[in-house]
């Protein structure tokens, strides 16, 4: 865990710990797999042992955020459960039992000169994630960070700092067992808001930067960091029920998609169904929202046909771009598979969309047309996510274009460079 001194500035705070980073990042590149096996495997069995203590400490981050006023959204995301440690204990475990790819070789092609070129899988460094009230982040964020041979910045919430704080003690004691050093994982608990204007610049000892939290954070580091970044802004995700749709699945998903958590990023947020259909599917998927208390707000179709079954509210433009981590859902009716293309490409957030269809033409051109970095057929957006892609966790979803796109695992974590193999050729 990092202490800082308050006498420093908070320039000389982040050099501090930059450096720390950038050398165990040395350390780490040639860590072997065991080595950081073990480490997964060491944290694994610690959370166990400290299950009771760790719910007490995240148990006092809850008492002050209702104390504070905070919305049962981010209460939602700031607990910790059993079920929560159940899950990170087994990610842990796949993160520890999946391919290691630092050293791997591919693509070794033989030229006309003689010379074989290939490319072979590097970590990226020094990995700095800035991330709110998600305390299962720090677990996440490290366990990646170690397995794929970089060192990490941690910086949480102070929302969570109970929670944060003895996650970092047992990232630490994993650590130390297994004679690697600590400065492998550096978690900040000074609450200066000027160390995350500091870390978001250090350019000299940071070489990637992901933050995971609100909007206004994400905002915030889009205008003001020269690190690059991976990250997405908001998760507004759209269900398109197609007029081929089988009627009944779509009710089971379309309900799962918004009402199994409503404060992560791939909850539905908006639904699309098509005219040929809405009749008998709405009020259907209506009256199952009706009684779990979801606020339907509803263009003119939808609201003509669901206000004969419970209360609606009339859609406002502004909420085509809503993400509301709530029980509110948007919906809208749509003539044709284009328009619901057109909906989502023009109001979407790029993260993730589904279609349900049994229409083979359709779900080929929403898969192919959709610009967003995950894209379903026939199932829950709540499938986005870095456990159930089977990469162990994830460190952040990106919808960013270029270098990562969607839940990011361990590759998302790497780079490549070229290696070339020769036998004395000499360039003509």
């Amino acid at each position: 865990m990092v202490f800082t001194n308050v006498s420093q500035t908070a320039h000389d705070k982040i050099a501090v710990i930059g450096k720390k980073a950038r050398a165990a990042s040395l350390i780490m590149a040639k860590a072997s797999s065991k080595q950081k096996n073990n480490v997964l495997l060491t944290l694994t069995d610690l959370l166990g042992k400290n299950l009771e203590d760790l719910l007490k400490a995240n148990n006092l981050d809850i008492v002050e955020a209702e104390k504070n006023g905070l919305s049962k959204a981010f209460i939602d995301r700031l607990t910790i459960s059993v079920d929560t440690v159940a899950q990170m204990a087994a990610g842990l475990r796949q993160i520890a039992s999946l391919r290691d790819p630092i050293g791997e070789i591919t693509d070794v092609r033989p030229q006309p000169s003689g010379i074989e070129v290939g490319k072979m899988r590097v970590p990226l460094g020094v990995v700095a994630i800035i991330y709110e009230s998600r305390p299962n982040v720090t677990i996440d964020a490290a366990a990646l960070c170690l397995k794929s041979g970089n060192a990490a910045v941690l910086r949480g919430g102070s929302d969570a700092k109970h929670s944060n704080a003895f996650l970092a003690g047992l990232i630490q004691q994993a650590l130390s067992e297994n004679s690697i050093t600590s400065d492998a994982v550096q978690i900040i608990t000074d609450p200066d808001r000027d160390l995350v204007g500091e870390l978001i610049t250090a350019r000299e000892y940071i070489d990637v930067l992901i933050p995971r939290g609100g909007k206004g954070l994400i905002s915030r580091l889009m205008q003001e960091a020269t690190v690059p970044m991976i990250k997405h802004l908001e998760g507004i995700c759209h269900t398109y029920v197609d007029e081929s749709a089988d009627i009944d699945m779509a009710v089971a998903v379309c309900d799962n998609a918004k009402t199994q958590r409503y404060s992560p990023c791939n909850a539905m947020e908006t639904l699309l169904v098509n005219r040929k259909i809405a009749g008998t599917f709405l009020p259907k998927i209506g009256a199952i929202y009706f009684k779990k208390g979801v606020e339907l707000r509803c263009d003119q179709a939808s609201k003509a046909i669901l206000e004969n079954f419970g209360p609606v509210k009339d859609v406002t433009e502004t909420d085509w771009s809503e993400e509301y981590n709530a029980p509110v859902l948007s919906i809208k009716v749509v003539d044709a598979l284009e328009e619901a293309i057109d909906h989502i490409n023009t109001y979407g957030s790029h993260h993730t969309d589904a279609i349900i269809t049994n229409n083979l033409e359709h779900s080929e051109r929403f898969l192919r047309e959709v610009d967003s970095s995950s894209v379903m057929l026939n199932t829950s957006t709540r499938f986005a996510d870095g456990f159930e892609y089977g990469l162990g966790a994830e460190i952040g979803i990106s919808t960013d274009k270029i270098h990562a796109r969607g839940p990011v695992g361990l590759e998302g974590l790497t780079s490549q460079k070229y290696v070339v193999f020769g036998h004395g050729e000499l360039r003509k």
